[in-house]
Formats: C-alpha cells, structure tokens, sequence
C-alpha cells in the first residue's frame, strides 16, 4: 500500500461508486471491501471502506454516513489522450444526475468532481509564444467540456 492515498467520505454509496469509476478504466481494480460488523453505526455487511485502484492511482472511500459532503474543493484530474477519451468519460460521468461546470470540470452523480483535460491542453498552455498560451486559456474558460479542435484554432488563431 502506498504512504498516502486519497480518501473519500461518501454517505452510503461507496461500494456503487467504486464499482462505477473501476468500469471507466481500463487499468483499475477492486482490491479490499470491509463490512460493517453487527453493532456498527450503519448495517451489518454494508461496505464500510473500499479500496480501489484507477490507472495505478490507490483510492479509499469510507461509507461515513451524511455528516460530510464531498466539494469541488478536492477533484480528480484525468489527461485524455484524445476527443474520444474526453466525449466518453465526460458523456458517462454526467450521466444519470452527474453535472456539467466550466473549463473540463464536472461533478459526478455521487458529488466528486473529476477535471477531464486533454493531453493537448498541457502543450498548448505551455508554448513559448505567449499569446498562443493566453489564446487557449482564454478559449477553455469560455467551454465546458473542452473540445481539443476548438483549443488548436485558438491557439492557432493567436
């Protein structure tokens, strides 16, 4: 197990939404479910803390019950290698009660928020010519899932 891994408090739907972001991708795994034992303060067998893995990166969620709620203030980010990548997590993660925010965030139908960015997006920022990177900038606050061809016209637009 790694030193730190990210660890989330979900009300009750842990084990549903691990099962859900492992069916998203490809190298991800369910390693451990723990279950509330007889006595515990949620009912016995539920899971408690599942631990998980996407893409190499160890997860925890805990089924804490609703004292705490998730916040965009903490968020996955995902480095899509192309349009399609970016049209099937995003399409899939609003699905079913997930929301659309600005500039490739999204919450999902459990509340994490997840930023699904394209691998373009970093080279595109990071160019020498400064007026192409404040193009593309400029270009993704205006969008909502980021489209990879409209970043490029920005940028070569600059």
């Amino acid at each position: 197990m790694r030193k730190i891994t990210p660890f989330l408090w979900f009300d009750n739907q842990a084990e549903e939404a691990a099962n859900f972001y492992v069916s998203l991708f490809k190298n991800s795994k369910i390693h451990t479910v723990s279950r509330y034992p007889e006595g515990a303060p949620a009912p016995a067998g539920s899971a408690m803390v599942v631990d998980f893995e996407l893409e190499g990166q160890r997860i925890q969620i805990l089924n804490g019950g609703p004292h705490f709620k998730l916040s965009e203030a903490f968020s996955f980010s995902v480095i899509c290698e192309d349009q399609t990548e970016i049209d099937r997590l995003w399409d899939t993660m609003i699905k079913d009660g997930g929301e659309e925010s600005q500039c490739g965030w999204l919450r999902d139908k459990f509340g994490v928020s997840w930023q699904i960015v394209p691998r373009k997006l970093l080279e595109l920022q990071s160019q020498k010519d400064g007026k192409k990177a404040a193009a593309t900038t400029q270009a993704v606050l205006k969008m909502r899932k980021l489209d990879i061809a409209e970043l490029e016209r920005a940028s070569a637009a600059a």
